[in-house]
């Protein structure tokens, strides 16, 4: 028996625009995703998030699975233009209320809300009329919502997460263009990430000064990272998986834990870097009260002297780093094609507790998408429930390493949108049949309650 520590927290996942629906009901704007995803050509078979699993009209059933799961907490976003329409000014009473039932359903049920302010939907009105991210007018904005949400929920939330990945809005929305608002560049990634960076900044400030002394909650920022491992034992591929793990994960935590970027991103990089005044560096460093961490995969990082251009393995801004990744051949893989290694999970765990000083972590996000087929009305998702079983067992040896972990996230509660993919991923706990809206627990959900009922594999 695994067991984890007492208080640890078991939960699962989902973001805004992946399972809502509803894009133009209840008084919502238009996010740079509706605008992507009606762009022909820019989804496989032209998916949209329009209905998605319809969750905007069914979060009650939705809260009731999650109490028959014995979920602990539950992870999910705000949609930025439901509760702002154009991204500023006064908010959306429609959109406050939806997002008040649900806390509401999901306290009465004895589910923790945590909340992230921003998994990527950005207001259309702020790409159209300000560049979006690209502007540093950006972080103002998304301070000034950010405290609209403390206000309105944080007697009730405790649990706050800035922005998920901004890896992915910085490097797959700005870099490679394959996520809104669809970008390609290759200076545009540092710089929309610089802005994001001061948006957390800004929007911890706020919330530390005028809200958390009476709410008495915590507020952190969520990143993705995959793990990178030295292809040989050469010294060249030592420092080229340190330096792969630092422009993908250093690059937005150490800012926000240490106060500045990577000194191997500003050697590499010179002035395509943007600079953090002091005041800045000041207000960025210890603004997280956990780390937050998404993660998925692992790949072998091998050092190369000329420049790679690659969008394979997530790697956007690969030809920066003298960096070339690759995979074991008989490592097993998602139906995205991603690694499955769980001994890389373990060792990402361990790098964050020696690179920033052992921080409480939370994995706010581990999962995989896995075919699955719907038999006599049962998913027998075997695979997804191996993977799950893998992943928490590096995460329990990763404890007796006496890494502070303290939470874990499956990724996702619900088949739902997956971007790109469109509905052509299915990463849930629950079976969503998108034509019906009907959910059915897979076998994985039935596992899952039993680990949280028992604290333990």
């Amino acid at each position: 028996m695994k067991k984890f520590p007492t208080d640890f927290v078991w939960g699962a996942a989902t973001s805004s625009y992946q399972i809502e629906g509803a894009w133009l009901q209840g008084g919502k704007g238009l996010s740079i995703w509706d605008a992507f995803c009606h762009t022909p050509g820019k989804i496989k078979n032209d998916d949209t998030g329009d209905v998605a699993c319809g969750h905007y009209h069914r979060f009650a059933g939705d809260v009731k699975l999650m109490a028959e799961m014995g979920l602990q907490a539950y992870r999910f976003s705000l949609s930025w233009p439901r509760i702002q329409p154009s991204g500023q000014g006064r908010p959306n009473p429609e959109g406050i209320r939806f997002y008040s039932n649900l806390i509401d359903a999901l306290l009465a049920h004895s589910i923790t809300p945590w909340v992230t302010l921003y998994h990527w939907d950005l207001p259309l009105a702020l790409q159209m009329e300000y560049d979006g991210w690209l502007n540093p007018k950006l972080a103002n904005f998304f301070a000034d919502y950010a405290a609209v949400c403390f206000e309105v929920f944080g007697d009730r939330v405790k649990n706050w997460l800035t922005l998920n990945e901004p890896w992915c809005s910085a490097v797959l929305g700005h870099g490679i263009g394959i996520h809104a608002p669809g970008r390609i560049s290759s200076d545009e990634p540092y710089l929309a990430a610089h802005t994001l960076l001061r948006a957390h900044a800004l929007a911890v400030e706020k919330y530390r000064i005028q809200f958390q002394p009476r709410q008495k909650g915590r507020i952190a920022i969520t990143n993705n990272c995959d793990w990178r491992e030295p292809l040989t034992d050469s010294e060249a591929d030592r420092q080229a998986a340190q330096r792969a793990v630092e422009f993908f994960l250093g690059w937005f935590a150490d800012p926000v834990f240490k106060g500045d970027y990577p000194a191997v991103m500003r050697e590499c990089l010179g002035d395509r870097l943007p600079h953090f005044t002091d005041a800045e560096s000041a207000l960025l460093k210890g603004s997280a009260d956990f780390f937050g961490l998404n993660h998925y995969s692992t790949m072998y990082a091998a050092h190369t002297a000329k420049a790679v251009n690659t969008v394979h393995g997530n790697n956007g801004t690969a030809e920066d780093q003298g960096v070339v990744l690759s995979s074991d051949p008989d490592w097993e893989k998602t139906q995205m094609e991603w690694n499955i290694v769980p001994w890389g999970f373990r060792k990402l765990l361990q790098w964050i507790d020696a690179r920033y000083d052992s921080p409480s972590i939370y994995v706010t996000e581990n999962g995989c998408a896995m075919p699955d087929i719907v038999e006599n009305g049962k998913v027998n998702d075997s695979r997804r429930i191996a993977f799950l079983d893998g992943y928490l067992s590096a995460a329990h040896e990763a404890l007796a390493a006496k890494v502070k972990l303290q939470g874990y996230f499956a990724w996702s509660f619900m088949d739902n949108f997956e971007w790109g993919e469109g509905y052509s991923k299915r990463f849930g706990l629950h079976h969503v049949d998108y034509a019906t809206g009907r959910r059915t627990p897979k076998a994985s959900a039935k596992w899952y309650a039993e680990v949280i009922k028992r604290n333990g594999l």
